[in-house]
């Protein structure tokens, strides 16, 4: 059995995630400052097979609070740090003073960091920590104090903790818009119009905190390795979206997020590949395709090669598929040429904004030259299938998985 500690776990994506981890057999870790919300969760809970799950009701903007973590807590397999708070006073950042902005650092910067410190000795070895920072500290967003600082900094903080313990698993979540209790009070407020919102979503509507209770299933998973020092923007394309025309919204309604894959493999050899999804046939199923063919391009013809294999896909499939192409790592034999794969990525980013509306997705992997495919697999799943349904226009790099000693 594994165990997870999991914060802000008791509304929200922390509750759909801790919902999915119990599901699944995990001992859970439950820590938030609501009590009566913590407890109504814990007991709506499957119990474990061996163990109970654990509540913890902590206040984390309170260090010596965090710090009691140590104590009482099992050996863990992963940190979720979830736990997060918004402004809505609308004060000007100029006008608030720093005792008016401290409690949502100290919540949404300092304590996950504080977090990791109270219970590194109980991380098992190859643990996973993952961090739920938000598309908000990849683009300013005025009006809402220190929330956009404190999750840029919270991204920071995790790629250099990625850096300082390679022995970990790693990783930073970045959530678009997401349909929680937090979105529909600023919606209620006035101060989120949907429709705006929608209009720089390629994929033209709001995720579920479902989905994200998905990734962060996976990235708390030890199939997420090659990802480590990475951060996950599962938001719908809103991150890779700079044009100024309204986008449309969605036209398809999402697929069940365990659904089967239907998985096509093409554009070079299948065999290393085929075990990434178990066919579906004759069973309702998410169509997706993964293109090899890039893989063997020379760095000058890789932006031709990438263009080649969406178009393919776009002849195929009209609505509700994705297409993950496999991409060499970014090595170039001349300067001449640098420019080719980053048009390659760009044009990934370009075509999930067109896209979108009919719930096609692109993302591609970047795969290094001694990567094992097998390793890989876990992730693939995940990247092409139903669960990442609110996933497009990202290049990720697919590190290769070696053992490491603890520092």
């Amino acid at each position: 059995m594994q165990t997870v500690l999991i914060t802000g776990a008791a509304s929200g994506i922390g509750r759909d995630t801790t919902r999915l981890f119990a599901g699944a057999g995990w001992q859970c870790v439950l820590v938030d400052h609501n009590e009566q919300a913590l407890h109504t969760l814990g007991q709506s809970l499957p119990a474990p097979a061996s163990a109970a799950h654990v509540l913890r009701t902590i206040d984390l903007t309170d260090p010596q609070q965090i710090a009691s973590l140590g104590d009482g807590t099992p050996a863990l397999d992963a940190i979720l740090n979830n736990a997060g708070m918004s402004d809505a006073s609308n004060t000007p950042l100029a006008e608030q003073s720093p005792a008016q902005m401290g409690r949502l650092l100290a919540l949404n910067l300092a304590a996950p960091a504080a977090v990791v410190d109270a219970c590194t000795h109980l991380l098992k070895p190859g643990a996973r920590v993952v961090n739920v920072a938000s598309g908000a500290g990849l683009h300013a967003i005025p009006w809402r104090g220190a929330y956009s600082p404190s999750k840029a900094g919270l991204i920071a903080q995790t790629l250099a903790l990625a850096q300082a313990r390679p022995d970990w698993c790693v990783t930073v979540l970045a959530p678009g818009f997401v349909r929680t209790e937090l979105v529909d009070g600023l919606i209620q407020a006035g101060r989120l119009k949907p429709e705006r919102a929608l209009a720089k979503i390629p994929l033209g509507r709001m995720a579920a905190p479902e989905e994200m209770a998905q990734a962060l299933y996976f990235l708390a998973s030890p199939g997420a390795q090659p990802l480590s020092g990475q951060m996950l923007p599962v938001d719908g394309g809103s991150s890779i979206y700079g044009g100024s025309q309204a986008l449309a919204p969605a036209t398809w309604a999402a697929q069940p997020l365990d659904m089967p894959m239907q998985l096509e493999v093409c554009g070079g050899d299948a065999a290393p590949w085929q075990d990434v999804a178990q066919p579906a046939i004759g069973r309702p199923h998410y169509a997706a395709c993964l293109d090899l063919s890039p893989l063997s391009c020379e760095s000058a013809g890789l932006l031709q090669a990438v263009h080649a294999a969406t178009a393919r896909f776009a002849a195929r499939c009209a609505q509700q598929a994705s297409l993950t192409v496999l991409l060499p790592s970014r090595k170039v034999d001349r300067w001449q040429h640098a420019g080719d794969g980053a048009a390659a990525r760009m044009l990934v980013s370009t075509l999930a904004c067109e896209w979108g509306p009919r719930a096609l997705r692109v993302n591609a992997l970047e795969v290094p030259g001694d990567a094992d495919p097998q390793s890989l697999h876990p992730l693939l799943r995940f990247v092409c299938g139903p669960a990442a349904q609110y996933l497009t226009g990202q290049t990720l790099v697919g590190r290769s998985v070696a053992p490491r000693e603890s520092p």
